[in-house]
């Protein structure tokens, strides 16, 4: 049976669902660090009225920001970007590799490739920082040949790490592949992952995507999931559940989002990836809606998403 292409408006949708699904994970994510259980989770999310987000979140809406004002990825205009997030709102929880990069462009005049370059000994980081604001990428080059090229150069900007640079590029691919299907069906998990293998260029990352397919096939829970895949800061101990997590509830996002950020690790960041891929798939309506009214410069980010959407038709139409 021939299944018909999505219209703009339910791209539309998906595109919105990303963003805000991406924005409502940081923000879960950063109160599950507290709140460790999922009735304390609810119980907090009830007697809250302002879901606020990280810098994840703040270092996506950039990403928009700079995709729509240059019409293309270009590393130091978003570099500039970057940095200009952090120095208006430097408390969001920036991580020391972002702050160190600022610093050095500050201090001696380098591009932003060029102090990305300069950490953790001339290796660059591994860290999951350019896979967590990844969407926007996905979004704006959705069906454009270059989307990989153009997420590994989104992440060279603060992560010159091969590794660092490969989640995000993956990500990136997850993202743009699951935004076209039509749920519940036409979602191949063992395919998905098995796509993605193609694009990964790090055997650190092929390895992990590897271990998905087997705890796929054993239909494997959360926690041993988690404890083979990892949930740390460095991306391919951390993106690699995202998309588990994801995959496990693939058309629940509220399940996929506390499988997420309810075992440990580096919260925050993995419901952001996971939200990312399951508004994706699932759109705006499938986000709960009591926590969307909740969560900060909501309008904001479903504006960009949408702007993405209709800059990607002229990207794409030129």
């Amino acid at each position: 049976m021939k299944v018909e292409p999505l219209d703009f408006r339910e791209l539309e949708e998906k595109f919105c669902g990303s963003l805000l699904g991406l924005a409502l994970g940081d923000t879960l994510g950063e109160l599950a660090f507290t709140a460790r259980s999922r009735r304390r989770l609810e119980e907090s999310l009830k007697s809250l009225d302002h879901l606020s987000y990280t810098d994840d979140t703040a270092m996506a809406i950039a990403l928009a920001q700079s995709l729509l004002q240059e019409k293309d990825l270009h590393p130091q205009s978003l570099g500039k970007c970057f940095h200009e997030a952090y120095l208006q709102e430097p408390w969001r929880g920036y991580g020391p590799g972002p702050r160190r990069i600022f610093s050095l462009v500050t201090k001696t005049g380098l591009s932003y490739l060029e102090a990305a370059q300069k950490l953790y000994r001339g290796q660059g980081s591994l860290g999951n920082g350019a896979a967590m604001r990844i969407a926007p990428v996905s979004l704006f080059f959705l069906e454009h040949p270059e989307l990989e090229a153009k997420a590994r150069l989104s992440a060279a900007v603060t992560h010159a790490h091969p590794v660092g640079q490969d989640g995000a590029v993956v990500l990136a691919r997850a993202v743009a592949e699951v935004i076209k299907l039509r749920p519940p069906t036409g979602l191949n998990k063992v395919g998905l992952i098995t796509l993605l293998l193609t694009i990964a260029q790090t055997e650190e990352i092929r390895e992990k995507l590897h271990q998905i397919i087997k705890l796929l096939e054993k239909e494997a829970g959360l926690k041993e999931a988690a404890s083979l895949l990892g949930t740390s800061v460095i991306v391919q101990e951390s993106m690699p559940y995202a998309l588990y997590a994801f995959l496990s509830h693939p058309t629940n996002f509220k399940e996929a989002l506390l499988a997420a950020i309810l075992q440990g690790g580096d919260r925050d960041t993995i419901g952001a990836m996971t939200g990312a891929l399951a508004g994706a798939y699932l759109g705006i309506k499938a986000l709960p809606k009591e926590w969307l009214d909740k969560l900060e410069n909501r309008d904001k980010i479903e504006t960009l998403a949408r702007k993405l959407g209709h800059q990607r038709q002229n990207y794409s139409s030129k």
